[in-house]
């Protein structure tokens, strides 16, 4: 699985957003200093996250972002759904969408399995989760193994 510039920019902006103490709202401008992330393709993911119900925008000189509803009802999957789509898609469809033959024929579980898997991680942790650095234990435990930091 590939997480994109643009999801990691929203996950990133959703959790700037989360994190923020009073309910005023936050430029667009302080969020991308605050993250290193264009400012330009930020108001883009913003504006898809705000099309999406993620987020609320406020015009004026009081105005910007703030989450649309309680960072634990939030999750990381509902950001990179609302930027990207479907969670996981082979050549762009989904896995359901497709059939093998052949010794290729077993491929079908396997993506569904995938799919599967990164539905339950990521589903399972919320904005606030992240934003106070507390991952549920089961996401944390798949950390543990010296092997999870390593590229093969």
């Amino acid at each position: 699985m590939r997480i994109s510039a643009r999801a990691d920019y929203a996950v990133r902006a959703a959790l700037q957003l989360a994190a923020s103490r009073d309910d005023r709202p936050l430029k667009a401008e302080a969020i991308a200093d605050a993250q290193d992330i264009p400012h330009k393709f930020l108001e883009s993911i913003l504006n898809d996250m705000r099309r999406g119900g993620l987020v609320l925008s406020q015009r004026g000189g009081n105005g910007g972002y703030r989450l649309a509803k309680p960072a634990e009802a939030i999750s990381i999957a509902d950001v990179i759904r609302v930027v990207e789509g479907p969670l996981v898609s082979v050549r762009g469809v989904r896995p359901p969408e497709l059939s093998y033959t052949g010794p290729a024929e077993s491929l079908l579980p396997l993506w569904i399995a995938l799919r599967s898997n990164v539905r339950e991680i990521l589903e399972g942790v919320s904005l606030a989760d992240v934003a106070s650095a507390q991952l549920p234990a089961d996401v944390a435990a798949l950390t543990d193994p010296p092997n999870a930091w390593v590229n093969p």
